[in-house]
Parts: structure tokens; C-alpha cells; sequence
């Protein structure tokens, strides 16, 4: 029995079902949970399922998370998704329930769960989803179709990261003839408010750069408060430095309440994630997330970022001509 069938299987013979993701969400990790608790709730409505985390924050337009008790687990068939490790999972009672499954497409380096699909050559867990509910021939809603066209729009950045692929296209058209305001849904993805326009103005003013295209910039709290931002207002930044054609690496390092950093990792070449596992985090060769305890550690990992970079020799082959 394939992984798909062998979800399928164990979604039927249970009545209750709890999905979590990750915590500090982005549109894939709710899009994925969201999204699979409508296919479920679509095509099995005599079944309760329930979506448990912590708030949202700024994606509440995506949907919203359930009240869940942890009597609820008894017995409860419990799904993860979008999540590596057990440390990011939103909601401390994932492990309270009858059965745990993990849905993925991170690295697999914590190999939770009593049944995992790990596909870490899928763009998003939204995409390998998708892929799940056509192979065992679900039908896929209006409002689960927008969610899992959001998550797949949302981590191959527009379709222009790597991880875009023809499978990734073909899924996302099939999505989009479902029947929703895609369109609509883009616009409201990409859109920001004035104060992460400003913030944005200031992360282009005071990016680093060395000779080989590392690059970072530090967000203090004190600039967080001067633009009235909190930290989960400042991913739609984290791309901005990729703009850039000489910029090959980069960090954002936003300093949390308590002093630490939260270290948001991207690159166009070199592999970031090991990186990130060697400072409290870890994530996609390309896309990472780390913790630096305080700003003798940022520096360090800007450092491995240089070095990392100043090794990398695929960059000058990175552009081919289309003449």
C-alpha cells in the first residue's frame, strides 16, 4: 500500500481528527493544515476534525484555528503537518492522541510520528497534499483549493525558488480551475501595509554586503518599535535582499523581547541549512531558520554565511543566455 493510502486508511477508521502545524506560521503551514481538514471534512462529513495551534496572526484571512481540549485526544487520530521537528509544532498535546501522522517537506532529520511521508522534492507540503488528494481521488473544495493554492503560491515564491517544478505548475492549474478567486487570493498574499513599506525602505538602506554576495541586516527591537511592528509582521522582508543581483546569501536578524535573534537564512546557491543546524534551527538547503542566543552569535553566522558563499562556485553560471 502506498504512503497516500496507507493516510487514507488511517483517516477512515477514525472519527476524530487533529491537525497541527508549525508555530510563527506562513500560508504553507496553514494552508496545509487547513486545507486537509476541509478535503476530510468534504469528503467525510460524518467525521470531526479539528485544527489546534496558536494564533495566526496576520493570516487570519486564510482561516482560523479550533478550541481544542486535550480530552479531545483520547482516541483521536493526530496529523502534523509542514513541521521537521517536534520543537516548531504548534500545540503541545500533538502527542496526546491514539495515532500520529506526519506530513512533510522538510528535511526528515526528526523522524516523529507513527507514520511519516517525508517528500522533501515537493515546493510545499500545500503541493504534496494535493498530489495525496488526487491520487486517492478525493474531491478538493473551492475553500480547500484556495488553501492549498495558497501555501504552493506562498513557498515557491510566486513559482520563482528552485522548488518550483513542472509538477508543481501542472497542481497548482489544477487548483486554480477548481474555481476560486486566485487572483484575489495573489493580491492579498503579496500585499503589505504602509509600516512594512517603511521597514522595507530601511532593510535596502542597511543591508551588509561583502565582495562575494553575503549580506545581512540586523531589525533591533528599538526599530521594531519605531515602525509599531511585532517580529511575526516581518516575514514579508525576508525576500527583499534576493532582489538584489549581487546578493548570493542572506540573513535577517530580528531581535526578540528577550534578547535573543530570531535568524531567517536564504541563498540562491550555497546550502543554508547546515548553517542553521548548527545554531538552533535547521529548514531547506535554501530557506533556513535559526536562533542566536545574542549579537556575538549573529555575527558568527553571518561569518559561516561568508564563508559558505565565498566558496561557492556555481554563481558565476547562475544566468544563461536567452538569446
Amino acid at each position: 500500500m502506498s504512503k497516500a493510502n496507507e493516510i487514507l486508511a488511517k483517516i477512515k477508521s477514525y472519527h476524530r481528527i487533529i491537525i497541527h502545524r508549525h508555530m510563527n506560521p506562513d500560508p504553507d503551514a496553514i494552508g496545509s493544515q487547513l486545507g486537509l481538514k476541509f478535503l476530510i471534512q468534504d469528503n467525510f462529513p460524518e467525521k470531526e476534525v479539528l485544527a489546534s495551534g496558536g494564533p495566526v496572526h496576520d493570516l487570519d484571512f486564510l482561516g482560523e484555528m479550533d478550541e481544542v481540549s486535550v480530552d479531545k485526544y483520547s482516541n483521536a487520530l493526530v496529523i502534523v503537518c509542514d513541521t521537521g521537528n517536534t520543537p516548531r509544532i504548534s500545540g503541545k498535546d500533538y502527542d496526546c492522541g491514539a495515532f500520529l501522522i506526519k506530513i512533510d517537506h522538510h528535511p526528515d532529520d526528526d523522524q516523529y510520528g507513527d507514520l511519516r511521508w517525508v517528500d522533501t522534492t515537493s515546493s510545499s507540503t500545500c503541493e504534496l497534499l494535493t498530489l495525496w488528494a488526487q491520487e486517492v481521488g478525493l474531491t478538493i473544495s473551492k475553500r480547500a483549493a484556495q488553501l492549498l493554492y495558497a501555501g504552493i503560491v506562498s513557498d515557491t515564491g510566486r513559482f520563482l525558488y528552485p522548488a518550483t517544478t513542472p509538477r508543481t505548475l501542472r497542481l497548482a492549474a489544477d487548483l486554480m480551475s477548481v474555481g476560486f478567486d486566485w487572483a484575489a487570493l495573489n493580491r492579498k498574499l503579496d500585499s503589505i501595509s504602509v509600516t512594512i513599506a517603511k521597514l522595507s525602505a530601511y532593510v535596502f538602506e542597511n543591508l551588509v554586503v561583502d565582495q562575494n554576495g553575503a549580506a545581512k541586516v540586523i531589525i533591533t527591537q528599538e526599530i521594531l518599535k519605531d515602525y509599531q511592528l511585532k517580529d511575526n509582521q516581518t516575514s514579508a522582508i525576508v525576500s527583499l535582499p534576493g532582489k538584489i543581483e549581487e546578493i548570493i546569501a542572506w540573513g535577517i536578524f530580528v531581535e526578540q523581547e528577550d534578547g535573543h535573534y530570531r535568524c531567517r537564512l536564504r541563498s540562491k546557491g550555497p546550502v543554508i541549512n547546515e548553517v542553521a543546524k548548527r545554531h538552533d534551527g535547521g529548514g531547506h538547503p535554501l530557506a533556513s531558520g535559526a536562533n542566536a542566543k545574542d549579537l556575538a552569535e549573529v555575527f558568527t553566522i553571518y561569518q559561516e554565511i561568508q564563508e559558505i558563499t565565498q566558496k561557492y562556485e556555481g554563481r558565476k553560471n547562475e544566468f544563461t543566455s536567452l538569446s
